[in-house]
């Protein structure tokens, strides 16, 4: 373990002292907690105008960085592709900017002059942000922006595997901000982050909202943390390729997602699902598409790289290319393949190409009929995708309207690149790094995450109608038979004073309601 020497005075002795990383670390977050917390307190009484102006400088100092950063995390990482994360880079920089730089974060948001409602944002505090090895640098800069743009400050705990290209990211963030006038701290990170650390990050008191992205024992231990937690489940994505579809287009848009980055985002397709009309169409389509299809021998020797350890997933073929992967596996592919498929028949989480593989290589599924297509996409999505997205590639409306309403999933990608569809690069989506998995998943929220969900809302609300509250009844049992003697006694006193035509400005009918019932409770008592 990593160690370093420092000077302790004890009355008058100096000793050396040994401390360990995790010691380290955890000092490190402490103080940038600290300093985050007194810089947040300043920065939440910041107008509009200059909050979206020190958003603004990060988001265009993060975009101008973009490729610098692509190739930092890809040498850092050895995941993804260059050309690739720069585009990830620009999206979370100018592309989340866009998305939210009209949203009101500060002061008055909304008023509601009929209802005579008022609505005013106050910001969470300091927020943790996680950030996973797949998406370093361009989950940072999104975290760091939607988190400022609400007021909050944010401490970061980087992947170990990704700590330098995540922390030269959130240092051009840093240096931008106050530049543009934010106050020094509001942005922190750890340097050499350790699991210790990261879990007394996400306990500590000065932290008001975590942001989870990772594994899912590190969104666990955010939800039972005791602060609020956004965390997001994993994305097993099964994408069904309809009788109807328009196969050329979908397969060219599929193998073009599932080549993103290498697969390394959690919304990329995991398993094709294939009508059996269209299958030979679809096999051949993939083939000019640059797709290798193992035999059963290559297979084999794929599923034992997929997963060493039958269930879980080998982390060396995250983010890796298809020849690569193929290489580590002893099969033999031609120059150029973008994605392995296999295919499968079987589901399960000791079947290895049916699990969330985050790297080039497919599982190929072919059912009867829309029916089976459902029970297989049901069945893909039970061993680790409940709650995030599905594709469809079809033009039979009632299909869409069908996995829509009956699929358990937050995201419906119809006919389009489901890896960037899902985070709103190609459809209307909220842009954003960060996908909610609903209850489906576990998680609190559906929503693709972005700075409405960092703030909070305080509300002025005016009557606006009258309300007549009952009056406490005079009868102090609770006995519902008692009361309702009551009432019948005092009927009946009524309707003989008014029989008799006695005077009843003479006689109280209260007063004689009232001595009926004690003289009939004196008798029940001694009976």
């Amino acid at each position: 373990m990593f160690k370093k020497r420092a000077l302790s005075k004890v009355k008058g002795v100096i000793y050396i002292v040994e401390l360990d990383n995790d010691l380290l670390s955890i000092n490190e977050m402490r103080e940038a907690v600290k300093h985050a917390n007194k810089a947040q307190q300043e920065f939440e009484r910041f107008s509009q105008e200059k909050v979206d102006y020190i958003i603004k400088s990060m988001a265009e100092a993060a975009f101008e960085a973009s490729n610098y950063l692509a190739q930092l995390a890809v040498e850092e990482t050895k995941m993804g592709i260059v050309e690739h994360k720069k585009i990830k880079n620009e999206l979370g920089s100018l592309g989340i900017y866009e998305s939210i730089k009209n949203v009101k974060t500060v002061g008055v948001i909304h008023t509601d002059p009929v209802k005579k409602v008022t609505e005013i944002a106050y910001p969470f505090g300091v927020i943790a942000g996680i950030i996973p090895t797949t998406n370093p640098t361009s989950t940072a800069i999104f975290k760091t922006l939607i988190s400022l743009k609400a007021r909050n400050g944010i401490v970061v705990s980087p992947h170990p595997s990704a700590v330098s290209c995540t922390v030269k990211a959130l240092e051009i963030c840093s240096e931008a901000a106050m530049k543009a006038g934010a106050p020094s701290g509001l942005i922190g990170w750890i340097t050499r982050p350790t699991m210790p650390a990261t879990t007394e990050l996400m306990k500590h008191k000065d932290i008001h909202l975590i942001l989870a992205t990772g594994g899912g024992g590190l969104v666990r231990a955010a939800y039972s943390s005791g602060k609020p937690a956004y965390g997001v489940g994993p994305g097993n994505v099964p994408v069904y390729i309809d009788k109807s579809a328009h196969i050329k287009e979908a397969v060219r848009k599929i193998v073009d997602s599932k080549s993103f980055d290498n697969g390394t985002i959690c919304a990329t397709e995991q398993a094709m699902v294939v009508h059996k009309n269209v299958k030979e169409m679809t096999i051949r389509e993939l083939k000019n598409n640059d797709c290798y299809f193992l035999d059963k021998k290559e297979k084999e020797k794929l599923e034992n790289i997929i997963s060493p350890i039958k269930g879980k997933l080998n982390p060396a073929i995250v983010g890796r290319s298809a020849e690569h992967i193929a290489e580590m596996a002893g099969v033999s592919v031609p120059k150029g393949t973008r994605v392995l498929i296999a295919e499968e028949n079987l589901v399960g989480k000791n079947v290895p190409f049916s699990i969330e593989k985050l790297s080039p290589i497919f599982a190929f599924y072919t059912v009867n009929d829309v029916e089976e297509a459902k029970e297989m996409c049901h069945s893909l999505l039970n061993i680790g995708g409940r709650g995030h997205s599905l594709s469809l590639h079809t033009s039979d409306e009632a299909v869409i309207h069908m996995f829509g309403m009956e699929m358990p999933v937050s995201r419906i990608l119809v006919n389009t690149l489901a890896s960037i569809g899902a985070a709103g690069a190609t459809t209307g989506i909220t842009p954003s790094f960060t996908l909610g998995c609903g209850s489906y998943g576990g998680n609190i929220t559906s929503d693709n995450i972005t700075a409405r969900h960092l703030l909070n809302i305080k509300r002025i609300a005016h009557g606006i109608r009258d309300v007549t509250i009952p009056k406490t009844s005079k009868y102090p049992s609770n006995n519902r038979q008692e009361i309702e003697k009551t009432d019948q006694i005092k009927q009946i006193v009524t309707n003989v004073i008014r029989e008799k035509n006695i005077n009843s400005d003479a006689i109280d009918p209260e007063f004689v309601s009232n001595l009926v019932l004690s003289i009939v409770k004196q008798y029940q008592t001694s009976n």
